[in-house]
């Protein structure tokens, strides 16, 4: 009888071993599968402050018989969808094209990292070089117009009264709208004061004006519409109480400001940064010795440079700007 329950015993342990080794190569199966590579195409340069991102890059990988495909967002950010059971380890061969770099093919292993790519623009291969004669671009200031609210003098007042009725020396037995201290019945009531459209309260005051108002409370106000509606509650734990809402009516207006600043330059590339709520960007330069303004639209299309846009989680937006051959910053 011993024997069998030890023989049980040591089965139940063999069978523990071998689920939990199981589980223990599942998960590292697990662990060696990608689901996706990333990576970043930039222009090759010595100096890191010229490696400006390259969008629009057409991206191959080559593993075995899979072939997997992208192309470059605005910040030269590119991902690659693995098959399933796509292994770490495995050799990889890279192809990474655009009509005005150089071609290039890397070869690397399937990994967990982030493969940084450097791509040479067609202009700066001497066989590129036509003797073509190149066009200045200097003085390149970046102008847009932003709006800020101003608020005009006073239009007016709002005045409210209303009433909370109740009933006092009721204890409330946890039947809600109570007293803060949870021991008397109360009520609530509010108030909702309307602006008029386009305009704020300020300056807003409620107060008790008639009954035991040593036993009520303002609710916190609440406001919808930008400040247009305004509602006031209070409540109340003893007889019934008036309340009085007061406050000033403002228009908001709004003007807009023109902005002027100088790019940061490094390079072939140009950079800024602008708030997401701008409007009119428009960038204006000396293009052989000609002063010329060029709106920077959806299209962001320069006649001297590639440019595009990306925005930043702060919905901030990140212009990039990379001058076209034949052309250079004076």
């Amino acid at each position: 009888m011993i024997n069998a329950k030890r023989l049980g015993w040591e089965i139940f342990l063999v069978c523990g071993v071998a689920v939990a080794s199981g589980i223990a190569l599942y998960s590292n199966w697990e662990a060696h599968k990608l689901r996706a590579l990333q990576g970043a195409v930039v222009m090759k340069d010595s100096d890191v402050r010229k490696e400006v991102p390259v969008p629009g890059v057409d991206v191959k990988a080559i593993f075995g018989k899979v072939t997997v495909t992208a192309k470059t967002d605005s910040s030269g950010l590119f991902v690659l969808k693995m098959p399933p059971g796509t292994r770490r380890g495995q050799p990889i061969s890279f192809e990474f094209r655009r009509a005005d770099y150089q071609p290039l093919v890397h070869q690397d292993y399937i990994g967990d990292q982030l493969y940084v790519i450097g791509m040479v623009p067609r202009s700066a291969s001497p066989a590129a070089d036509d003797h073509r004669p190149t066009v200045k671009i200097g003085n390149v200031t970046v102008r847009y117009s932003a709006k800020t609210t101003m608020t005009q003098t006073n239009i007016g007042s709002a005045v409210k009264t209303f009433q909370v009725e109740n009933k006092g020396n009721i204890l409330c037995r946890n039947q809600n709208p109570c007293s803060p201290d949870g021991r008397w019945k109360a009520a609530l009531a509010s108030a909702e004061l309307d602006a008029g459209a386009g305009n704020q309260f300020s300056d807003i005051r409620v107060s008790c004006i008639a009954g035991p108002c040593p036993f009520t409370r303002i609710e916190p106000e609440r406001f919808t519409r930008d400040g247009q509606i305004l509602t006031v509650t209070a409540r109340a734990w003893s007889d019934t109480a008036t309340f009085l809402v007061e406050a000033e009516v403002l228009r908001p207006m709004q003007t807009e400001i023109a902005h002027e600043f100088y790019p940061v330059i490094f390079g072939k590339g140009l950079s800024f940064t602008l708030p997401g709520s701008v409007e009119g960007v428009t960038i204006e330069a000396d293009v052989d010795n000609q002063d010329v303004f060029f709106p920077l639209g959806p299209a962001m299309l320069l006649s001297w440079a590639n440019c595009n846009m990306s925005v930043n989680p702060d919905q901030t937006r990140v212009y990039r700007c990379e001058l076209k051959p034949g052309y250079r910053f004076q």
